[in-house]
């Protein structure tokens, strides 16, 4: 917020766009945002391995569309997770 405040006035696109370049390079290279390593989480694929820069990718676009994370399933998975096929899990 504080980077689309100074460069960008708050403009909500570009707000929008920060969150997802954020995404995309923290859970589609590292598995996890600041937020998530705060919190001692990580984005994993279904078996438990690292995800693959496209798994995250594809998470992160379909969470900035909003709507995928309100789907979700009986593991209180979102669509942004199911299609890529990836879990949020506790590693503390």
């Amino acid at each position: 917020m504080l980077l689309s405040w100074w460069l960008f006035d708050s403009h909500d696109l570009a707000t929008l766009g920060l969150f997802c370049a954020g995404q995309i390079i923290g859970v589609g290279f590292t598995g996890h945002t600041i937020g998530h390593r705060t919190f001692g989480m990580q984005v994993q694929a279904l078996d438990g391995t690292a995800i693959k820069p496209l798994q995250g990718l594809s998470r992160s676009l379909l969470l900035c569309l909003a709507i995928p994370a309100f789907i979700t399933d009986k593991d209180q998975r979102g669509l942004h997770d199911r299609l890529p096929k990836t879990i949020l899990v506790n590693i503390s």
